[in-house]
């Protein structure tokens, strides 16, 4: 990897955002070069640092993060945008993507996940949070947002497609193996291969996959 992915952060929440911060300093992957707490600051600290990455909440002052988002990549379209969002801002979150982001984090994501999101975008790929809600996802599909690039056709088997409306329900490895007759050691090499073919990280991208894909229907998971 190189050395270090640049980024900065915007959030106009001084707290959460120096608790963000903190935490991002201490990653060897991550070389944190500045702090905004509006999308108005964000644009100018982008300008004078050109980092490869930004983290943003949605709802700041003076210019929102959606907005910030649409004139940054007018200027930069190799920068990577992830969203930061609250639970209830579903609307919002579609938005953000279909200005661009990459990918989006709800606050009480841990640490890990926020460390995996900034990899995977880092890699070029997509991040969906893992605590996607079926709504929020539907809301995706739904929207101009459209990050698969690879034809679905042909890639699954009619046990994987099965398997993927399992996952697509909630349903465990142990579940999904009791109901099909499977291991769960089985069951979960299936969803590793599930998951590459994809090229998704999580159950939130099979999800948003196999609706985009037909795989399964709205009403069957809402």
């Amino acid at each position: 990897m190189k050395n270090g992915i640049s980024l900065v952060i915007a959030d106009d929440h001084e707290i959460f955002r120096d608790g963000l911060a903190l935490m991002l300093s201490k990653q060897e992957t991550v070389k944190l070069v500045g702090q905004a707490g509006d999308g108005h600051a964000l644009c100018q600290l982008v300008d004078e640092t050109r980092p490869d990455m930004v983290l943003t909440d949605i709802k700041m002052p003076r210019m929102d993060g959606i907005a910030a988002a649409r004139l940054l990549l007018q200027r930069y379209p190799d920068l990577k945008i992830i969203a930061l969002s609250m639970f209830e801002e579903e609307d919002l979150i579609v938005e953000m993507l279909e200005a661009g982001a990459r990918g989006y984090l709800l606050k009480n994501a841990d640490k890990k996940e926020i460390l995996e999101a900034i990899v995977t975008v880092d890699e070029g790929n997509i991040f969906y949070c893992k605590h996607t809600t079926a709504h929020l996802a539907s809301l995706i599909v739904k929207s101009k947002f459209d990050a698969h690039k690879k034809p679905p056709s042909a890639l699954f088997t009619d046990r994987e497609r099965e398997i993927v409306r399992l996952i697509c329900r909630q349903h465990t490895a142990q579940e999904i193996g009791g109901l099909l007759f499977l291991s769960k050691r089985t069951v979960e090499g299936y969803r590793t291969r599930i998951l590459e073919k994809m090229d998704v990280k999580n159950t939130a991208g099979v999800v948003i996959y196999a609706l985009k894909h037909n795989i399964i229907r709205e009403e069957e998971i809402l």
